[in-house]
């Protein structure tokens, strides 16, 4: 499978599900899950978006330990991605602006746990390795990027 290939199935799943687990470590190296709103950005290649409040405890973690894991999945658990990299927090007008085109829709959740502010941050995974499972076929491939 290439990257190009894996990159299409992330973007169906999300499409259908909208939804993935963020793994990030703690300030003492313990790992934190949490539901996030990924999306594909088209034009960026190789990496995941999401957002978040700059209040949020995950602008901390990442700040000092950038290194994540995400599961994305189909609601059937019939195929499940592994993506592993690097967050990179970013505020910049332009990209914020690019990545609420894909996930304004999907946003309802983000909202009601940030009501007081209107701020947010991108969040870009630059992947670097992707795990791609086929349970009920005994199927796992993994792309490095």
């Amino acid at each position: 499978m290439t990257k190009h290939e894996l990159m299409y199935k992330i973007e169906q799943i999300l499409e259908t599900t909208h939804a993935g687990i963020l793994a990030t470590l703690d300030q003492d190296g313990k790992p934190c899950m949490r539901w996030m709103t990924p999306t594909i950005v088209k034009g960026r290649a190789d990496a995941l978006f999401a957002v978040t409040s700059p209040d949020f405890h995950k602008v901390t973690q990442l700040e000092a330990h950038p290194d994540v894991e995400w599961m994305i999945q189909t609601r059937a658990l019939d195929q499940i991605v592994n993506l592993k990299g690097k967050i990179n927090v970013l505020d910049n007008p332009s990209i914020r602006s690019e990545v609420m085109e894909y996930l304004g829709k999907q946003l309802t959740v983000f909202w009601r746990v940030n009501t007081e502010k209107t701020d947010f941050l991108v969040l870009e995974t630059v992947i670097e390795e992707a795990t791609f499972f086929r349970p009920m076929k005994g199927e796992k491939e993994t792309v490095r990027f």
